[in-house]
């Protein structure tokens, strides 16, 4: 077979490709609504809404390590199968950040640990998870102003409680318990919307797609066709 030119590289490949399709759920529904139940229900507790230091962790932890962590972690696994990289990394950190901060206090509830005061060590997990988060930030805004808004939120949450861990700051903690719950409400809707969506074949709910149908009631898919004249022959020919 002759190779195309340059010129031609782009109509040869397009007529000689195949395209197998994969469906795949979007993960980040399931991502966003194991991260909401697991981020409001821990925030509201650090926020001072319920709780003690003695009963509460044996409550949080396997809600935390399951909701937060295992659905997240999976969710972030598909999310790598459907080739979406911002999903695979933001529900994969923080997956993994759940399912640790689900055995941190399951070893508080058991007593084998006893949460330091300052808690400098979990600050520092804090750092590390802000600074990932901004970055997802930052790269949701090429797509979805819904989701930049929940790992802003996110993101903003995790750099109070680093300070207020780190410096021992109450107000700090609570200002980031309050960002973690605005995280979390956001969460929900995202993941709300994409789920109706999803049901319906069009939009319900803004997300502030970038790309593609942001107004109810519009197909938030495009058709797959070839242009005018083909396969096989250009207009004109």
């Amino acid at each position: 077979m002759a190779q195309p030119d340059a010129d031609g590289d782009f109509d040869f490949w397009r007529n000689h490709a195949q395209i197998s399709l994969q469906p795949v759920a979007a993960p980040s529904i399931l991502g966003l609504f194991g991260f909401a139940a697991a981020t409001f229900i821990v925030a509201t507790n650090l926020a001072g809404w319920y709780g003690n230091t003695t009963t509460t962790p044996v409550f949080l932890f396997p809600f935390a390590a399951f909701a937060g962590g295992l659905a997240q972690l999976l969710a972030g696994m598909w999310a790598y199968r459907a080739r979406d990289g911002l999903a695979t990394a933001m529900r994969g950190i923080w997956g993994s950040f759940w399912l640790a901060y689900g055995l941190l206090y399951l070893l508080v509830a058991v007593g084998v640990l006893a949460p330091p005061t300052p808690f400098v060590a979990l600050g520092y997990w804090f750092v590390a998870l802000a600074a990932i988060t901004w970055s997802g930030a930052l790269a949701a805004l090429a797509e979805n102003l819904g989701l930049a808004a929940v790992l802003a939120t996110l993101a903003a949450g995790a750099t109070c409680l680093a300070i207020g861990q780190i410096a021992n700051i109450s107000g700090w903690r609570t200002a980031g318990a309050w960002f973690f719950i605005a995280s979390a409400i956001l969460g929900w809707y995202v993941a709300t919307a994409m789920m109706l969506e999803g049901t319906w074949r069009r939009v319900v709910l803004p997300l502030g797609k970038r790309r593609g149908p942001n107004v109810p009631g519009r197909s938030p898919r495009q058709v797959i066709q070839f242009v005018s004249g083909e396969p096989g022959v250009k207009v004109g020919q």
